[in-house]
């Protein structure tokens, strides 16, 4: 694994919850992080973030979220999951993104993007319609392509890449990690999870290759590898480069957290700095034990056999039990998708439960705050 160390934390007092974490160059007010959250919104279909987005996630920066990952945004057209994502294959796509990132800045939060090609699972509906499966070409869907040649369930066959396709995607990703940093963003988070184009690599049930890029996992792990590196050579030796994984397909014969462990140590090898651990998403029958916390331990699992820092996520909605997930150790960082949704203020109300103080509040909202209202939330 890569010398020195990556990542610190502070040693002040408090929650730990609410304690700055240093990665490479970019510290992080707090542990209390915003997952990529698709909104399919983009309903002019260019992939430009729009006026919704400043206010989605510009509402958790103001609320004390410590970072906030903008959604799965596509490295090209036809990565997208449906026609209405974000995108930033372009430049007008970057200088969108930048009036975001000014204001979650602004606000004392970090800002993240998750680069992401969803391969075969692109070409759906958008969330809104509900529409199970493909979207006609006729109706504006594209071809999807994959590892192989092999269909998520109820969707269109994608086409296999060949070296040059294989070729370009890295190419995509590199060049969409430079628009990043053009567009202000302070980190960037590769989406190898959720059964999407890279996760289609690393999973043997969705990669039936037998060339370099299948097979044995070092060739399945070939194309995250290079994608981290070039995205590394892109953002420089400051911004740190965060990897999503899931790290367990939840079916036997799949991909599971043995080798997302191996895999992260090569990663940090490669690049990668932190490692964002979900799990499922490569089939669609998958029997997954949902329940609050019920991936944590796999974050646990992969810092403990990597020493590489981890995020938790997955139905984690309660203040005391992120708190615990970080003070003991099995994560060092907590993502909080929907109940960040419900409650864009999340952060301060975990600060206010844990004693963490008012420091993250807007100067705006200090008057509602508890410590002006007899300790009221």
């Amino acid at each position: 694994m890569a010398p020195g160390p990556r990542v610190t934390g502070s040693a002040r007092a408090g929650a730990a919850l609410f304690r700055p974490i240093t990665i490479r160059g970019l510290e992080i007010r707090n542990r209390v992080w915003v997952p990529p959250l698709c909104q399919y919104s983009v309903t002019a279909r260019d992939g430009v973030p729009h006026d919704w987005h400043l206010v989605h996630l510009g509402a958790m920066a103001a609320g004390g979220a410590g970072l906030v990952i903008a959604e799965a945004t596509a490295v090209n057209p036809i990565g997208r999951i449906t026609d209405h994502d974000t995108g930033i294959w372009n430049d007008e796509q970057a200088a969108a993104w930048s009036r975001i990132t000014r204001f979650i800045r602004s606000q004392g939060a970090a800002s993240g993007i998750q680069l992401a090609h969803a391969g075969r699972k692109a070409s759906v509906w958008p969330e809104p319609l509900r529409r199970r499966g493909s979207q006609p070409l006729e109706e504006g869907g594209w071809p999807t392509v994959s590892a192989s040649a092999v269909a998520f369930d109820g969707y269109r066959e994608p086409l296999a890449l060949d070296e040059s396709g294989i070729a370009r995607v890295i190419d995509d990703f590199r060049a969409a990690a430079r628009r990043a940093v053009e567009a202000g963003f302070d980190l960037v988070e590769v989406h190898a999870a959720h059964g999407y184009l890279v996760h289609q690599f690393l999973s043997p049930l969705s990669n039936t290759r037998d060339d370099r890029w299948g097979g044995g996992l070092e060739n399945r792990a070939r194309l995250l590898l290079e994608i981290v590196r070039a995205v590394r050579a892109e953002v420089g030796t400051q911004m740190p480069v965060f990897v999503r994984f899931s790290a367990t397909d939840w079916s036997p014969g799949g991909w599971d957290e043995g080798q997302t462990a191996t895999v992260t140590a090569w990663a940090v090898d490669a690049g990668a700095d932190f490692f964002d651990i979900s799990t499922g998403g490569i089939i669609a029958a998958a029997d997954i034990p949902v329940a609050p916390g019920y991936q944590a331990h796999f974050a646990e699992y992969v810092g403990e056999r990597t020493d590489a820092p981890v995020s938790a996520v997955g139905r984690i909605t309660d203040a005391r039990h992120a708190e615990a997930l970080v003070s003991e150790g099995g994560a060092d960082a907590v993502m909080f998708g929907k109940a960040m949704m419900r409650d864009p203020h999340f952060a301060m109300r975990a600060a206010h439960e844990l004693g963490a103080g008012t420091s993250m509040w807007p100067p705006q909202h200090l008057r509602a705050g508890p410590e002006y209202n007899d300790g009221e939330w």
